[in-house]
């Protein structure tokens, strides 16, 4: 086996390793372009009609999660991963929580059919939210979601569309869409 040096200080070898260097280079370069498009593109938010339609079609759903979650004041989320609660900051299965599982595997059905992933409650100024995850995407700080909230009081920020939301430059942290009575879109960025 040659050493390093004397493989470059060949000329055909070393023209060889500088192009084969060259290559992986602008493989690199070309896979990182990919990435960057494939994350920019995946940053766009659906449609808002898409998700209210969702929402029109599995009320029934979207309304028993919300009654169940203001029943069960000791979970601050639900998902199908488990179960968070005031005092644990992670999420932990039904039993290390003292949770009954047939309530969670309620949550869970309920969730399945309406294909998302969680219900959380949260107090934003001064409205108590309860919202189901619909859509989130990001990385490293430039991240962007979109909930379906139930809120027992109109929410200060409300806007007539989040599909103009998101093309406003100047828009505010964030947003709510009325969809139906207490339910609402909220939009962040």
């Amino acid at each position: 086996m040659q050493p390093i040096k004397s493989l470059l200080d060949t000329p055909i070898r070393g023209k060889t390793i500088l192009k084969a260097v060259a290559v992986c280079f602008l493989g690199l370069a070309v896979f990182v372009c990919a990435v960057e498009a494939y994350i920019f593109f995946s940053m766009r938010p659906p449609r808002e009609n898409r998700i209210i339609a969702d929402f029109q079609l599995h009320s029934s759903a979207y309304e028993r999660l919300k009654s169940m979650l203001l029943e069960d004041d000791q979970v601050s989320e639900i998902s199908t991963a488990g179960i968070e609660t005031p005092s644990s900051l992670l999420k932990r299965s039904p039993s290390e929580v003292h949770f009954p599982i047939s309530r969670y595997n309620e949550y869970v059905t309920l969730l399945n059919k309406i294909g998302r992933g969680s219900v959380f409650r949260m107090k934003e100024k001064e409205s108590n939210l309860v919202c189901v995850v619909a859509w989130g995407a990001g990385w490293a700080g430039d991240t962007r979601h979109m909930w379906v909230c139930w809120a027992d009081r109109p929410p200060s920020n409300e806007v007539g569309s989040l599909d103009s939301y998101y093309r406003n430059p100047r828009r505010q942290h964030n947003a709510f869409r009325r969809i139906d009575g207490h339910w609402y879109l909220r939009a962040d960025w």
